[in-house]
C-alpha cells in the first residue's frame, strides 16, 4: 500500500514539475536569455502567455464586426497586438501564442533574408497541429529534404513553361463562360468574391482532376469546408491530454470530410489505374493528378510517390491555388475599381496588345501594367498575413541566439506596410514602384516583398496564379468599366487567406 501510495506521490510530482518548468521555468529563461541579446516583448503571464493580452487589444479593433473607411492602410486593425508591440519592442520581439509555445515576430528585412536563404539549415518549414495539420498535410509546401525534392520535380514538371501555355486555353473558356453570365448584371451591382471564388475554383478542378472535373469539383467544396474549420481553430489553446480523450466539434466534424476526401481522391486513383490496365486509355493523363500517378509507377522505389503522398499534394495545390488566387483577383478589382486612373491605364495597355482577342501565352507576358497593379495589390492585401519556420536546432539570426523550439513567425503585413522600407506613401495604391521590377521596388531590398516566398521554396504555382489573374483582368477590362458599389463595406478579415468579410460588390458598365 506504502508502495503504491509512493509510486502515485511520484508520478503527481512529476507531472507538476513538467507543468511548472513548461508554464514557469521555461518561459522566464528563455526570456531571461532572450531580454539578455536586446530582444524583448510583452510580459509572460502564466497559464496564458499572451494570449489574454492579444484577446483584449482585437477586440477592441472589432476586427469582425465593425467595418471600416476604405483605407489601405490594413495592418493596425487586422493584426493590432503585433503593430502595437513593435513599436514598442522593435521590429523583432517575443511573443507567446499560449502559455507553451514562444514565437520570435520578425519584420526586419535582413534577419527575413538569414531565414529564407536558411543556409545553416535550422530554419524549418511550420509543423501545425490539430485540425490545421490534418487539412495542410503532408504536401511539398510543408516537406523538407528527399520528400520535398521528389514532390517538387513532379510540380515543377507540371508547371513549366510548355505546360503553362497549355492549361492557357481552358483557362480562358472558364473565364469566358464567367463573363457570359456576367451580361445579366450590365449597368448594375456585382459581388465579385463569390464569382472568383467559383472561377478559381472551376479553374483549378480542371487542372487537377482534368476528365474527373465534376469530381473534383467535389473534393475542392469539402476542403473549402475544412479550410474554415482550420481557420477559426487555430490557435485556441486546448489541453492536449484532455483534446485526446474529448474531441471537439470541429475535429469531429473535420475527421468525417477528410474520410470522405480520401475516398474520392481513392476513387478517382483506382478509375485511373483500372483505365490503363485494361488498355482504354496510355497514360494516366495530362494533369497535375496524372503526372503524380505516373510518378506513382516510377523505376526508382527511392523516387516513388505513395497514395498518401498523392493526396496530400493535391490538398497543397487547393491550399497554395485556389484561395491565394480568388484572394488576389477580388483585390485587385476592388483597387481598380477605387482607382480609375490605374484602370484606364491597364485597359489602354490590354487593347493595345490584345486588341479584342483573347489572351494567348505571348500577350500575357508583355501586360507589364497589369503585372505592376497585381503586384502592388499582393503588398496591399497578401493573402497570407504571416509565414511560419520552426528552429529545428539551436542557431544564429543575425547577432542573435536563438534555441531550437521556437517559431520564428515573418510578419508578412508589418513589412508590406512598413513606411522605412516602402516609403511615406506605403499605405496607397502606387503600381509605380514595381516599374522597374520587384527587386526596385522598396528601395532595393527584395525581401520586403514575400506574397510567394523566395528562393527554392518559392511557391511552385506562382506563374499559374499570376497567369491565370492576368487573364481574368485583361478579359474584364476589355469589356467593361468598373465602379465601387456604394453598397460596399471595407471589412477585410484573414480566414485562412485575406478575404473580404461581406464580398466585394462593384458596379459593372459595358463599354
Amino acid at each position: 500500500m506504502i508502495a503504491i501510495i509512493f509510486f502515485v506521490l511520484l508520478i503527481g510530482t512529476l507531472v507538476l514539475a513538467r507543468f511548472l518548468y513548461k508554464s514557469w521555468l521555461y518561459p522566464i529563461s528563455l526570456q531571461y536569455l532572450m531580454n539578455s541579446q536586446g530582444i524583448k516583448g510583452p510580459p509572460y503571464e502564466f497559464r496564458n502567455g499572451n494570449s489574454r493580452a492579444t484577446t483584449e487589444i482585437q477586440m477592441k479593433c472589432n476586427i469582425a464586426t465593425v467595418p471600416m473607411d476604405i483605407s489601405h492602410d490594413i495592418f493596425p486593425r487586422l493584426q493590432p497586438h503585433f503593430h502595437s508591440w513593435i513599436k514598442i519592442y522593435g521590429s523583432t520581439f517575443l511573443y507567446w501564442m499560449n502559455s507553451v509555445q514562444p514565437q520570435l515576430i520578425v519584420s526586419d528585412v535582413e534577419l527575413i533574408k538569414e531565414i529564407f536563404t536558411n543556409k545553416q539549415g535550422s530554419f524549418g518549414k511550420a509543423k501545425f497541429e490539430g485540425i490545421l495539420k490534418k487539412f495542410v498535410g503532408d504536401g511539398s509546401v510543408f516537406q523538407e529534404g528527399h520528400k520535398w525534392l521528389k514532390l517538387r520535380k513532379v510540380a515543377d514538371n507540371v508547371f513549366h513553361a510548355q505546360s503553362l501555355k497549355d492549361m492557357l486555353p481552358a483557362m480562358v473558356g472558364r473565364v469566358e463562360a464567367m463573363l457570359r453570365t456576367w451580361k445579366s448584371y450590365e449597368g448594375k451591382e456585382i459581388e465579385v468574391f463569390e464569382e472568383f471564388r467559383l472561377l478559381s475554383l472551376e479553374i483549378i478542378s480542371n487542372s487537377v482532376f482534368g476528365s474527373d472535373y465534376s469530381t473534383g469539383k467535389h473534393i475542392f467544396t469539402m476542403l473549402d469546408k475544412i479550410a474554415y474549420i482550420s481557420s477559426m481553430s487555430y490557435g485556441k489553446n486546448r489541453n492536449p491530454i484532455i483534446n485526446k480523450i474529448f474531441r471537439s466539434s470541429e475535429e469531429i466534424e473535420a475527421d468525417k470530410i477528410l474520410e470522405e476526401l480520401s475516398n474520392s481522391f481513392t476513387g478517382i486513383i483506382k478509375k485511373r489505374e483500372d483505365r490503363v490496365k485494361a488498355g482504354q486509355a496510355d497514360n494516366f493523363g495530362g494533369d497535375f493528378l496524372g503526372s503524380l500517378l505516373a510518378g506513382r509507377c516510377n523505376a526508382d522505389e527511392q523516387a516513388r510517390i505513395s497514395v498518401d503522398e498523392i493526396i496530400e499534394e493535391c490538398k497543397s495545390f487547393y491550399f497554395a491555388g485556389h484561395k491565394t488566387v480568388t484572394s488576389l483577383l477580388s483585390w485587385s478589382i476592388l483597387l481598380l475599381a477605387i482607382n480609375i486612373d490605374w484602370q484606364e491605364k491597364a485597359r489602354d495597355e490590354v487593347l493595345e496588345i490584345l486588341g479584342q482577342e483573347n489572351p494567348k501565352a505571348e500577350s500575357i507576358s508583355r501586360l507589364k501594367i497589369v503585372g505592376m497593379i497585381i503586384n502592388e495589390s499582393l503588398r496591399l492585401y497578401p493573402p497570407f498575413l504571416l509565414l511560419q519556420r520552426d528552429v529545428t536546432r539551436n542557431t544564429r539570426l543575425g547577432k542573435l541566439k536563438i534555441p531550437a523550439g521556437v517559431e520564428v513567425i515573418i510578419a508578412t503585413l508589418a513589412v508590406h506596410h512598413n513606411s522605412e522600407v516602402w516609403g511615406e506613401d506605403a499605405h496607397l495604391f502606387r503600381p509605380e514602384r514595381f516599374a522597374e521590377g520587384v527587386s526596385k521596388a522598396a528601395r532595393d531590398q527584395v525581401m520586403a516583398f514575400l506574397s510567394f516566398g523566395y528562393g527554392l521554396r518559392k511557391c511552385v504555382g506562382f506563374n499559374f496564379a499570376t497567369m491565370e489573374v492576368k487573364i481574368t483582368l485583361s478579359m474584364i477590362l476589355q469589356r467593361y468599366k468598373l465602379t465601387i458599389s456604394p453598397n460596399y463595406t471595407h471589412c477585410p478579415i484573414p480566414i485562412f487567406t485575406l478575404r473580404p468579410r461581406d464580398g466585394i460588390q462593384i458596379m459593372l458598365h459595358p463599354l
